[in-house]
Parts: structure tokens; sequence; C-alpha cells
């Protein structure tokens, strides 16, 4: 089987010969911005969580592997568990104090939210 048939989408076979596969193309790296420019809101949220309590940390500009080296880091700083996913930071539990003088220490400016 050819290269070019593995990196075909959406579509194993087509009989219209004038048919345009469509082919996974890789996504342009988008580059971080330094983390002075970065606006970074820290918030407490417990909706759709069962009362459960998260701090998100939203508004990160950059390369998705810079959001990920970041949340590691502040669930390393928590002692906690948490997850990246659709350019939030979420974090177990009310760390917003913690949170908020880690990053300015790290030279983000953020800001705690409610």
């Amino acid at each position: 089987m050819s290269k070019e048939r593995k990196e075909r989408i959406n579509v194993v076979y087509s009989t219209n010969p004038d048919y345009n596969y469509e082919y996974d193309v890789e996504e342009e790296v988008r580059e971080s911005i330094a983390p002075a420019k970065q606006n970074l809101t820290v918030r407490l949220d417990k909706k759709q969580r069962g009362g459960k309590k998260v701090t998100l940390v939203q508004g990160f500009a950059g390369a998705e592997d810079d959001l990920k080296d970041l949340g590691k880091s502040l669930k390393t700083r928590c002692g906690v568990g948490g997850t990246v996913k659709d350019g939030e930071i979420l974090i177990q539990g009310d760390f917003r104090d913690k949170i908020v003088e880690y990053l300015v220490k790290e030279g983000y400016k953020a800001k705690r939210g409610n």
C-alpha cells in the first residue's frame, strides 16, 4: 500500500475518478509569546463538575506544548491532579492564590478572578 493512501482522511475509496482526497496536513506551529506579555486569568469554577472545585488558568497564547509544560509545573507545584484542554489549564481544587503567586514569580501577568 502506498504512503499516499495511508495519509488520506475521511474516505477510504471513491469510484469517482475526479474525486480529490483530503490529506492530513501538518498544523502550523504557533510561537509562544514571552511570559511578560501573557495576560492570564486564574479563577475558580465548579459548574458541571458535581460541586467539585477546579482552578482554571485562561488566556495563554502560544504553542500547545508550552501550555502543557506550564500545566505540568502547576500541577507539580500544587501537588494535585489536573489537565490541559481547550487552551485552558484545569487544576483540581482551589489553588488560586498559590497559582497566581507562582505565575507572577515566573514572569507572567496573572490576575485572580472570582
